[in-house]
């Protein structure tokens, strides 16, 4: 038996054609999918361990030179990663880690790890480094490969491919759903590993604020990018988004969600999900048990299962997912056909990551990806939209958009983001007349924000939140994860 034989097979597709052969153990390697239990990675390497009376080693790393690297999102890997190492300490699973600073540097440790294993297997993603990572481990390494998709109810494979629209996916989607939902995790039969490894591993675990806190401060990199308040990078605060999304969210649901004024209507577990600490599933469950209309349950439920696993599914046939080139050829015609027009509100870089431009609104939208790291969803459309006439050209726009979605947001460097991007450029129906600037591309003004009861007065203050200040390149980078190839 193997794993592309066992009852979750959609999920799992193997990297190489190299045996499964004799080791010490099963390395399991997360790198964005963090979490201990509902996750489908932790399960596909204890089952095969299982079957072959391995125990399974789980390793997470966590490098300084990746693109954006800051406290903001280093504080958060490493809060996650922390939880990872507790919870794997109660499922009777060996964890390692590793965090690359000046005091400790390991060169190809993933490959080391590997080197003894019996299978390799990690997650399946499609977007940030993890997605070339892991197929230049596959094609240098000779142990077996396996890559389990985490990130979805439903994994891509178990549907038709090549859909191509939002409610043709819907369609087939939603009759899936109810056999993809439940899941157990799998109990480990064979003791933890408890044998020799090619490096003296971080032990994060066992860590408490201060030792986690001055760990992230002797790594080299981006200091001034402070941690957001807003999102604690913990199991715990997890759990309780998950509660609040029960009892406050859904019941407010539908009135509220697009109201950015109202706390009530986000779930705001987006950077969970983008880091792995809760899965689909175990939201779905969460849904399931309010005690809420059908329509609101449905309606949450569209966003995150349509919307969000639509993306992951079209990032998967896209070479890069966070190029230009996504954008449709008509849109990018039509957006290129106006790009040498006068634009009266071009702004500077400096000035759109610090939220000081000429538009109020937008301003106070920037501020909650600059201070929080992250955007409430209606705003997002906004701000993007604006982005368009704020650069010089679109090609330009493209890169700034995905510069402070990703350097800045918990969220970012995501399939979900990148299809929300391509939205606001024009991954939809062409709007209606030809536009200066936007040619064919829909455009989005601040109306629905502005004439909600005090509308104004809660752009105004979120607009003027104070900040602190970062450094800023003239331009934006054009595709970093493309020029940037990371040691492994």
């Amino acid at each position: 038996m193997s794993l592309a034989t066992w009852k979750d097979a959609p999920r799992v597709r193997p990297l190489n054609e190299a045996p499964l052969r004799d080791g010490p153990y099963i390395l399991c390697w997360l790198q964005q999918a963090l979490r201990a239990f509902d996750n489908p990675v932790i399960d596909a390497a204890v089952r095969l361990g299982n079957e072959r009376g391995l125990p399974v080693l789980i390793y997470h790393g966590l490098r300084e030179d990746y693109p954006f690297a800051s406290d903001r999102l280093h504080r958060f890997a490493l809060g996650a990663s922390r939880d990872v190492a507790r919870g794997c300490a109660e499922r009777g699973l060996a964890c390692v880690q590793y965090v690359d600073r000046a005091a400790k540097r390991e060169k190809g440790l993933v490959y080391r790890l590997a080197a003894p294993a019996a299978a390799l297997v990690l997650e399946d993603q499609p977007a940030f480094v993890a997605q070339w990572q892991a197929e230049r481990v596959a094609a240098r390494t000779g142990t077996a490969v396996f890559a389990v998709n985490a990130a979805c109810l439903v994994p891509p494979a178990a549907l038709e491919q090549g859909v191509g629209t939002t409610s043709a996916f819907r369609r087939r989607h939603e009759k899936l759903r109810d056999a993809w939902r439940d899941w157990t995790d799998e109990e480990p039969s064979v003791a933890p590993y408890a044998g020799p490894l090619p490096y003296e591993p971080d032990h994060l675990g066992s860590m408490d604020d201060a030792a986690s806190n001055a760990l992230v401060a002797s790594c080299a990199v981006d200091h001034a990018l402070a941690p957001s308040a807003m999102f604690p990078p913990t199991r715990a605060e997890v759990l309780l988004r998950l509660t609040r999304l029960r009892d406050e969210v859904l019941p407010a649901y539908a009135g509220a969600r697009n109201d950015a004024r109202r706390p009530e209507g986000a779930s705001t577990l987006s950077p969970y999900l983008h880091f792995g600490m809760v899965g689909p599933r175990e939201i779905m469950g969460a849904i399931a048990e309010a005690d809420v209309p059908d329509e609101s349950r449905a309606k949450f439920a569209d966003e995150l299962l349509s919307w969000r696993e639509w993306f992951h599914y079209k990032a998967r046939s896209l070479p890069v997912p966070e190029n230009y080139a996504r954008v449709p050829k008509w849109a990018r015609a039509t957006l290129q056909a106006h790009a040498s027009e006068p634009r009266p509100h071009l702004e500077t870089l400096d000035a759109l990551v610090h939220g000081e431009t000429a538009d109020e609104t937008w301003n106070a939208c920037q501020k909650q990806y600059l201070l929080d790291g992250w955007m409430h969803n209606n705003l997002r459309m906004y701000w993007a939209k604006k982005l368009i006439a704020m650069t010089p050209d679109p090609d330009t726009g493209w890169a700034t958009a995905c510069y402070l979605n990703d350097r800045l947001s918990l969220d970012g460097r995501d399939p979900s983001t990148y299809g929300n991007l391509a939205w606001a450029f024009g991954d939809a129906a062409p709007g209606y007349g030809d536009r200066p600037i936007y040619g064919l591309v829909s455009t989005r003004t601040d109306r629905s924000i502005r004439e909600r009861p005090n509308g104004p007065e809660w752009i105004a203050a979120a607009a003027s939140r104070p900040t602190f200040r970062l450094t800023v390149p003239d331009k934006p980078p054009v595709d970093p994860y493309l020029t940037t190839k990371l040691p492994i």
